[in-house]
């Protein structure tokens, strides 16, 4: 829904651009980015799988984006190629929310999501923070990075924790959208996160209120990440309650 909502942003703001979606394969990545430099493209989205792989062709990194070790968002700063990533910020914003911040969390999956998740997490004070990941070697490198606790992920549903956030597309809608990452003893978290905005309500998050769960859907993720690109971008903000509407229609 990126382009929705930055184009609607431009003409909203009266910022003269066009947002456009380009599909890259990981092998025609390096032409792409040439193409950035060569087209003088002014600032892009970087999505799945690229948000690391993308990291080598950049001048240079915000600390936020060097903390995270992922890139989501590419911007220019006079003359050079820079990468920053906003999906911390829009992790945060309906966290942020909260009267008391959460003390421990589990996290689920091991890509670049989980990296903004995990940087949020401990910046915001989170002490007791356990990842999970299909593939035990990404999650056990993630978790020494970040100084956290790995676990198999056939152990996932025995960890105790008052978030659990998943980053994974068990959910998504397609072929997946009948799977979730976790399906017992879902009452034993006090907030359940699931970073997928569409569907809006995933079976993770259906079952999470049938349990007496809180949830949150990804969709505020979405919308703030993308108000922080287009901010970095533009300099200007656009409405956040008004983006919010466009978003929901556009998921109706």
């Amino acid at each position: 829904m990126s382009p929705a909502l930055h184009n609607w942003g431009f003409k909203r703001t009266g910022f003269s651009g066009t947002y456009c979606r380009w599909p890259i394969t990981r092998e025609q990545l390096p032409a792409f980015m040439l193409s950035v430099r060569t087209l003088n493209i002014r600032g892009a989205s970087v999505t799945i799988p690229h948000k690391e792989a993308v990291i080598p062709y950049l001048d240079g990194m915000t600390s936020r984006a060097r903390t995270v070790g992922a890139v989501n968002t590419l911007y220019w700063q006079e003359d050079r190629l820079m990468g920053d990533n906003t999906d911390v910020t829009g992790f945060l914003a309906p966290l942020q929310r909260l009267t008391t911040f959460p003390a421990s969390a589990l996290v689920l999956g091991a890509g670049g999501a989980a990296r903004a998740v995990l940087a949020g997490l401990q910046n915001s004070g989170c002490r007791e923070i356990t990842l999970a990941n299909r593939s035990p070697e990404p999650a056990r490198k993630m978790a020494a990075e970040f100084k956290i606790t790995p676990c198999l992920w056939e152990e996932r549903e025995e960890v105790r924790a008052e978030l659990l956030v998943n980053t994974t597309p068990l959910g998504m809608q397609g072929t997946l959208e009948e799977h979730s990452p976790i399906s017992r003893e879902l009452e034993k978290f006090s907030l359940v996160y699931d970073l997928i905005y569409n569907p809006l309500q995933t079976r993770l998050l259906r079952d999470a209120e049938q349990a007496g769960c809180g949830t949150l859907s990804g969709l505020d993720m979405f919308l703030h990440q993308g108000l922080a690109q287009f901010t970095r971008w533009t300099g200007q903000k656009f409405p956040v309650p008004e983006g919010k509407q466009l978003l929901l229609e556009i998921l109706k």
